[in-house]
């Protein structure tokens, strides 16, 4: 994916920090022009500009800065770049962003973004950082498009820390159990859901035949994870979900391990993609 860093004349403007929120409307600008705010300001891009934007928490290693003061937070975070008559954001970070409608896009991810105003978040256990992006409507270039439109590349991940005591670690067991039941969400189908115990089953059937795994058994090692995760986050028990529960437990799990990136895309591996 080339990246451009020089500013073609006119085509490319800086944001003050005093801007204020895009949300409130967009001075005049050509159809298609790209506009994202962070902390401390942002950019206006032309779609004819062959820029692509850098955000991330490394002022001024970035163009637009988010999360600056949380290190979780990846030092550049993902870009934004012009691709076939659309802006395209690549997740090059840990940390999940999630656009409106609690879709998650995962670190490895890509996703094309609507001609509109779109409040982004990057996702940290407890906090989340805003980035807000916004496209000038108008009659030239695309219409716009489903931002849950998703698709994966390959890049480098961060390898995975294990260390002994946490509660959030997960066992070779759990973790396989984990991406069988959520590997919906992990391919970042449209409004995903949890894989059913009979289906999880059949996948570690398959998976491990010698093991002999039944419904039963997969609820059992993903209902300890629940439990033993309950005392540091809401929504993992019965008694925090009103009635009827339904997947509601399950996916509240998954969730909560997407956004400590417990589960990453790179763990579809483990049940052969």
């Amino acid at each position: 994916m080339p990246m451009t860093t020089r500013k073609p004349p006119g085509k490319v403007d800086i944001l003050p920090k005093g801007f204020g929120s895009l949300a409130t409307g967009l001075p005049p600008a050509e159809p298609g022009t790209l506009f994202v705010r962070g902390t401390n300001g942002g950019m206006r891009v032309s779609p004819d500009s062959r820029f692509t934007v850098v955000f991330g928490r490394c002022e001024p290693d970035v163009h637009v800065c988010v999360g600056g003061d949380d290190k979780r937070v990846s030092r550049r975070h993902g870009v934004i770049t012009r691709e076939h008559s659309r802006w395209v954001l690549y997740n090059e970070g840990r940390l999940a962003i999630r656009f409106p409608g609690a879709r998650l896009v995962l670190g490895g991810h890509r996703a094309e973004l609507p001609v509109t105003y779109l409040p982004l978040f990057i996702v940290a256990p407890g906090q989340e950082h805003l980035l807000e992006v916004r496209i000038a409507a108008g009659s030239s270039g695309a219409g716009p498009v489903d931002a849950h439109e998703v698709e994966t590349y390959d890049p480098q991940l961060d390898p995975e820390e294990a260390h002994g005591g946490n509660p959030w670690y997960l066992t070779e067991q759990e973790k396989l159990v984990l991406v069988c039941l959520a590997q919906r969400y992990l391919r970042q189908e449209p409004w995903p859901q949890p894989l059913t115990w009979a289906q999880v089953a059949d996948e570690l059937g398959r998976l491990r035949p010698e093991e002999k795994w039944n419904d039963k058994r997969a609820a059992r090692v993903v209902t300890g994870v629940r439990m033993r995760l309950s005392p540091y986050v809401g929504g993992l028990r019965e008694e925090d979900i009103p009635p009827p529960i339904g997947n509601a437990l399950n996916h509240n799990l998954i969730n909560v391990l997407l956004v400590h990136t417990m589960l990453r895309t790179s763990h579809l591996d483990d049940i052969g993609g």
